[in-house]
């Protein structure tokens, strides 16, 4: 919905594109914290229990945008959406962990990667055929149809061993919540203020889990150092694939001059590449390892990067081919980094382990530039997408080679113990 609810939404509300942006980043911000909030209750409740109340949430939300008559009531609409939607990543990732092996996560976590390409397949065609002749709020209708697997959840998700229930630290939670918060807020508004209180509520969010009897987050899990690495790759690798799904739309509206209606079929492409060869990224991961797609899903993405910084100017046709290395290489960068995590924890800490990104990308839109930091581009039109994307190849190659070098290092650690 967002790609198309952007543009229209600039249109009717006369916004920024900072202020429209926070149907993405009040959605992303609300998922994120969600997750780690259910993830903790799956300890718990019973997953099937999570994901009905997660949907129902999810319900309420789009029943709420359909209705809309302002935009706030639409960004309403959007935070109780990510309240329910964040059931289901949670319970995502809980499921390959507690029911299957390690050797075989790849291959689980490649079929979920295959079902949310296929779903980013259709909704940009759905979604383009619903504005092109009805209002944009019907677009909140559409996942109202999510309800129909509710009973199917119920009837065939395996019921577990008995949990324990456990008290559950809203203080912790809230403290976490805050602080994310603030951080977007000062971002989006410029405000070291927010920043600063984004600090102090990080601060009080470590001290609470330390005295906490049952905390939000347990203290141990920050003594897992490979955990602590993957998932700070993991945050610097999802904020830059933000950007395939979250700058691609305003790209080909503002440089490419497509309109809203069409925009969802340049993108199809790409999603489609990415739900056929996402099983396969899942089988490699089991066959040849973490570290092997690591490496390919990194060349994708600093291969899509790269050209879209460098020909900002080509036709539509060719933005559609690059973006296909971009959804393939984030699709096995995803399951590379989720079958890395898991590989982490325990069963125990699984459920607690597992929007600032966009918020920095409409951010730095807004303020825009004049110069061009890619010398191969000459295009005069995009310069800041231009500028954008150069960075976020940058960044890849400089995360390609340190992984390179840290797993030289490893290799070269282990010959010497072997000897």
């Amino acid at each position: 919905m967002v790609p198309f609810a952007f543009s229209l939404h600039l249109k009717e509300y006369d916004l920024t594109i900072s202020q429209v942006s926070w149907l993405s980043t009040a959605y992303g911000l609300i998922y994120a914290i969600g997750t780690v909030t259910y993830g903790k209750l799956a300890d718990s409740y019973k997953l099937k229990n999570i994901l009905t109340f997660g949907l129902l949430v999810f319900a309420v939300g789009s029943l709420l945008g359909l209705v809309s008559q302002t935009f706030w009531m639409a960004l309403a609409g959007r935070c109780l959406q990510a309240v329910g939607a964040a059931a289901i990543p949670a319970t995502a990732m809980l499921i390959p962990v507690r029911y299957f092996p390690p050797e075989s996560r790849g291959s689980v976590l490649g079929m979920t990667a295959v079902g949310l390409a296929i779903g980013g397949a259709l909704g940009p065609v759905v979604a383009a055929l619903i504005v092109s002749f009805a209002h944009w709020r019907w677009l909140f209708a559409v996942p109202l149809l999510i309800l129909i697997t509710v009973p199917l959840y119920r009837k065939y998700l395996e019921d577990e061993q008995q949990l324990t229930r456990r008290a559950f630290d809203w203080v912790g939670g809230g403290l976490l919540a805050i602080s994310v918060a603030s951080l977007l807020f000062g971002v989006t508004n410029t405000s070291w203020w927010f920043v600063l209180g984004s600090l102090v509520a990080l601060a009080l969010f470590i001290a609470r889990i330390r005295i906490a009897a049952e905390p939000f987050v347990t203290p141990t899990v920050f003594t897992n150092r490979s955990y602590i690495g993957g998932i700070v790759m993991a945050f610097l690798i999802n904020g830059m694939g933000v950007s395939l799904y979250y700058l691609s739309p305003l790209f080909l509206a503002q440089v490419q001059g497509i309109s809203t209606n069409w925009i969802g079929f340049v993108m199809v492409p790409a999603a489609l590449a990415s739900a056929f060869l996402s099983r396969m990224g899942g089988k490699l991961a089991d066959a040849k390892g973490n570290a092997y797609l690591f490496y390919v899903a990194s060349i994708l993405l600093l291969t899509c990067f790269g050209l879209l910084s460098s020909f900002t100017g080509i036709s539509v046709i060719g933005i559609a081919l690059f973006l296909i290395f971009g959804n393939v290489g984030q699709s096995f960068m995803q399951i590379t980094m989720a079958n890395s995590i898991s590989r982490t924890l325990s069963k125990e800490q699984a459920g607690v382990g597992m929007g600032i990104a966009s918020a920095i990308y409409s951010k730095v839109i807004d303020i825009g530039s004049q110069t061009t930091w890619n010398p191969v581009n000459s295009y005069a039109n995009g310069v800041i997408f231009s500028n954008i994307y150069f960075v976020l190849a940058l960044v890849h190659a400089g995360l390609l080679l340190f992984f390179y070098t840290r797993q030289g290092r490893a290799k070269k650690v282990g010959v010497q113990a072997e000897a």
